[in-house]
């Protein structure tokens, strides 16, 4: 299995990245494909590996570039070089810590969206008090039509037993509240949709606030919300961090209570590293596209690589393209 890695994306490419994917070249048994500057990316490889192919990309698209000029004008820039290959069929899937909206832009334009889908989403696992939970979408499309969730729900709840094993993942769909009459007319109608699709376990609606429990499997959202979710929880992460950090610092008696129960904050900052996740997934494109988070390290890319590797092995994108065409009288509108 060939997977191809975006060998500049991210805040600590090409260094981290390029380890990372060597990691799993070894550890999973796989060839890696690298694009990006070939001059760089060889500053982090010791030796000839057989398994390690370089693609020579010379230009970078920023996170700070309008995505879909950049994809458009950087046509020799590691993300669409990449995305290239993936639809030449030079490899299995993709993974890259790059530019989201770059990465987003690129796949409709080159891989494009399979069969029956109007809009790919955004996946990604977040800890939970039980196991993790997949919300989509956390970005990809500020409006969506109750379609669109019906749709998300569908290929999240594959993915998640796929790559969770979990044979009929709890569905339920982001509101203000778990009544079927609460919400705007998007989450009411999608709530009427959801309900009656047969190859789902939707369970209704899910608060906010109640996400973390765990009792959902895959939440449902239009990427807007899902966004304002995602970058809320991570800024009251930090902010409850600091928060803490600086209480400790004021006394001694604290700092010395810290040291005690210092393995219970690794244990707990252990179950919120977005690295053991493997990135997100954009489901709906005709291909596999993985993106790890901006800040990866090596640890990131060779998980985000993993999930790649699983995704092409159980045939999930067969698996999605299914069910789409199976559910695609059900929800017409």
């Amino acid at each position: 299995m060939k997977i191809i890695v975006d060998a500049m994306g991210g805040d600590h490419a090409p260094g981290e990245v390029v380890l990372g994917a060597v990691n799993a070249a070894k550890e999973l048994g796989i060839n890696i494909v690298l694009v990006g500057n070939e001059e760089k990316i060889k500053l982090y490889l010791d030796e000839q590996d057989p398994r390690i192919e370089i693609v020579n990309a010379q230009e970078v698209i920023g996170n700070d570039e309008p995505p879909v000029m950049a994809v458009r004008t950087k046509k020799n820039a590691s993300i669409p070089k990449g995305l290239r290959l993936l639809k030449e069929g030079y490899g299995k899937a993709m993974v890259s810590a790059g530019s989201t909206g770059a990465l987003m832009a690129g796949g409709l334009f080159t891989l494009g969206r399979f069969e029956g889908i109007e809009r790919p989403a955004i996946a990604t696992m977040f800890p939970t008090r039980k196991k993790p939970a997949l919300l989509l979408d956390i970005g990809a499309n500020s409006e969506c039509k109750p379609k669109n969730l019906a749709q998300f729900a569908v290929m999240g709840s594959i993915y998640y037993r796929e790559i969770m094993g979990v044979e009929s993942p709890k569905v339920g769909l982001l509101n203000i509240g778990v009544e079927e009459e609460k919400g705007n007319s998007l989450v009411k109608t999608a709530y009427g949709m959801l309900k009656e699709l047969k190859n789902i376990n939707f369970c209704g609606n899910v608060e906010p606030r109640d996400f973390f429990d765990g009792n959902f499997d895959v939440v449902v959202c239009d990427g807007f919300t899902g966004n304002i979710f995602l970058k809320t929880v991570e800024g009251l992460g930090f902010f409850l961090l600091d928060q803490l950090k600086d209480e400790i610092k004021r006394n001694i008696t604290y700092a010395l209570g810290a040291l005690l129960i210092k393995p219970v904050f690794n244990a707990v900052k252990a179950k919120m590293d977005y690295s053991e996740y493997g990135g997100a997934m954009f489901l709906g494109l005709d291909g596999i596209l993985v993106k790890c988070h901006g800040s990866s390290d090596q640890k990131a890319i060779f998980n985000g690589i993993k999930v790649a590797k699983k995704f092409v092995e159980n045939d999930i994108l067969f698996e999605l393209k299914e069910a789409i065409k199976e559910i695609e009288g059900e929800i017409k509108c």
